[in-house]
């Protein structure tokens, strides 16, 4: 399989990318190809809505650091998208590119109705990060999931998330949370056979 982990947390060695990389790891174990992007370390602009991808069969216009990305993920089977949960969503870094995945949704040129520019295989792990417990946490992940499947026909998108994460080292330090990491990479790889 080839994964595409996108990091998005601005500090390179958070939680959350201590999370994606233990999967990854795990996934690049049983012979997976991983490649790894730090968000926080591209130049890009967020979507102009400019609705460009709508007529030229899906490409977004925009010339910047997320055109090789957007380049990996067609050619991935697994997208990763690790984050922390700042002020109850996303990192920002993250959310610019997920603005951008937009472009995924025409694959066609002149599209009056969406035909979706991404293989009906490809799989997306959600990780997310937060210093808060799960009590005090408006569950991202139901808003997300309903996104990239209504909008990019994404089916299989499970998510893993590690709360109570303050100092960082929690993630690596939490061994239940490891071993939970690890079991999901492994399951994903089942799936994906």
């Amino acid at each position: 399989m080839k994964v595409i982990c996108l990091l998005g947390s601005p500090r390179t060695n958070g939680n959350s990318s201590t999370i994606a990389h233990k999967f990854c790891n795990t996934l690049k174990k049983a012979g997976s190809e991983i490649e790894y992007i730090e968000l926080n370390k591209l130049d890009y602009k967020g979507c102009q809505a400019c609705d460009a991808c709508k007529k030229n069969g899906g490409e977004c216009i925009l010339k910047d650091d997320l055109e090789d990305v957007f380049a990996s993920v067609k050619k991935s089977d697994v997208i990763v998208l690790a984050s922390p949960v700042y002020f109850g969503d996303v990192s920002a870094q993250l959310k610019g590119f997920v603005d951008r995945m937009r472009s995924y949704r025409f694959k066609e040129k002149i599209c009056k109705e969406r035909t979706l520019n991404l293989e009906p295989s490809k799989k997306l792990v959600m990780i997310l990060s937060q210093k808060a417990g799960a009590k005090y946490f408006n569950d991202l992940y139901p808003t997300y999931k309903t996104l990239f499947e209504g909008s990019l026909g994404i089916k299989v998108m499970p998510l893993i998330r590690g709360c109570n994460l303050d100092k960082k080292s929690d993630a690596s330090n939490n061994a239940n949370l490891m071993n939970d990491v690890e079991s999901m990479a492994r399951k994903l790889i089942t799936v994906g056979t």
